[in-house]
């Protein structure tokens, strides 16, 4: 087991470094199904040891539970790590069928607020709007959102899931260090136009679900018969029923690289987004998502991994071949405001 740090990255322009590959903390409390709550948390503090730094949640992972769950570790290591949260989806405990999309300035004051006080800290470091609600004036949510930064509740902004309009927008009412999306083999629409967006600018990108939400390590296949009930990738069009055999048929080359290799398919595919870096000529910091220490050992070697060219060429046609939207509502993401 290694003990080497990681190299680090500045989060933007203006930013503070951080290392370049992130944690995704949703699944060690919600939606992934049972977890162990004691091995979670020590992956909290393997990731850091190792350098990880930057550490995502957000308010609707249970509604709060999961940055209720992170509030030791990070009031433990305040001032070693770079805290993300995110406001914007709205949902109820005793309605799982209600959702809503609220970037209201009212919505956000009250988010931030919920947020400091489960997280146990006088300040967010890095704060997303985690979804656009298109019946609010970019201009309106970002100007809230600087007030908060203003008032030192907040240090820097970041967006989820925007075009590359709504982006430019945003960032000439306030710097944005960041903005978030999914980004993998299997997911590449960001490439369309918001990627080459933050180069020019000089935000940071951080891509969530890098690893396809664990389908291309090839830990599943059919997710309603092999996760849990509990389990949200069952609901998922990508993991389920003939889409999901498809899809499964479409990491042949990812396996096999990994084989020639003597790595796991899980290591190819972040190794490939964090080359991404270098393709496009902005910061990636992918937050793939775990709660086993072993995991964070497996994900931080690809790091030092480096794709060849022929390598690149196999994995290439992959994202255009993948069955299935990325959720069963693709109106929750950018996707057709680009």
């Amino acid at each position: 087991m290694s003990n080497d740090k990681i190299s680090t990255v500045a989060l933007g322009n203006g930013g503070p470094q951080v290392g370049v590959q992130g944690l995704g903390c949703m699944g060690m409390t919600y939606a992934y199904g049972p977890t162990d709550e004691t091995e979670a948390r020590a992956t909290l503090g393997r990731a850091l040891d190792r350098g990880v730094t930057l550490f995502d949640t957000a308010d609707v992972y249970g509604h709060g539970r999961n940055e209720e769950f992170i509030s030791p570790f990070v009031r433990a290591h305040r001032d070693e790590i770079t805290l993300a949260t995110k406001f914007a989806i709205e949902r109820r405990e005793d309605d799982p069928s209600f959702q809503r999309i609220r970037n209201d300035r009212a919505y956000i004051r009250a988010s931030v607020e919920g947020s400091l006080r489960r997280l146990g800290v006088d300040h967010i470091d890095l704060y997303y709007m985690h979804r656009r609600d298109v019946e609010v004036p970019m201009e309106d949510t970002v100007g809230a959102m600087a007030e908060l930064v203003a008032e030192g509740k907040v240090g820097h902004l970041g967006l989820s899931e925007v075009s590359p309009g709504e982006l430019r927008t945003a960032h000439k009412v306030h710097p944005i260090a960041a903005v978030q999306s999914e980004w993998s083999l299997f997911s590449r629409d960001v490439e369309q136009g918001v990627v080459a967006t933050a180069a020019e600018l000089d935000i940071a990108f951080v891509p969530y679900s890098p690893l396809g939400r664990g389908f291309l390590t090839g830990s599943f296949v059919q997710a309603d018969a092999e996760l849990t009930s509990d389990d949200w990738r069952r609901m998922q069009p990508r993991f389920t029923g003939e889409n999901a055999a498809a899809n499964a048929a479409l990491l042949e080359p990812v396996r096999r690289i990994a084989g020639e290799r003597g790595a796991t398919p899980g290591q190819i595919a972040l190794a490939w987004v964090q080359q991404r870096a270098r393709v496009h000529g902005l910061a990636v910091i992918p937050i793939p998502g775990t709660r086993r220490r072993s995991r964070i050992e497996e994900n931080l070697a690809s790091i030092s991994m480096e794709l060849t060219a022929a390598e690149l060429a196999e994995l290439e046609p992959i994202a255009d071949k993948v069955a299935g939207g990325r959720y069963a509502d693709m109106s929750f993401t950018a996707v057709g405001r680009e």
